[in-house]
């Protein structure tokens, strides 16, 4: 009885999982095209192309920051470097002398 009852449960537990598989065909039936499918598909691509040739090179580039940024190169930040950071234990007492003199 008590293998009964556990066989029950696990069906009943696994029903719901089986629901969710999805019902993939890995093996489709091979479709073969008629002959007027192949002369429809043949003008659609013929039609395409036509189309593309159709559409007008671009000339100007696509950037849209391409007016704002200019192309020449980055000047340099500045010509004289930067004063070196030092500690602010010793520019502490020194900036304090220079402001009360």
């Amino acid at each position: 009885m008590r293998i009964l009852s556990a066989v029950a449960v696990a069906v009943l537990l696994s029903a719901p999982a089986y629901a969710q598989m999805p019902n993939v065909n890995l093996m489709p039936e091979v479709k073969t095209k008629t002959q007027e499918e192949k002369d429809q598909d043949a003008a659609n691509q013929k039609a395409y192309q036509e189309s593309l040739r159709k559409i007008p090179d671009a000339k100007t580039s696509a950037d849209p920051w391409g007016a704002v940024r200019s192309d020449a190169p980055p000047k340099k930040a500045a010509e004289h470097p930067a004063k070196p950071k030092t500690k602010s234990g010793s520019t502490a007492s020194g900036s304090t002398a220079q402001r009360s003199q």
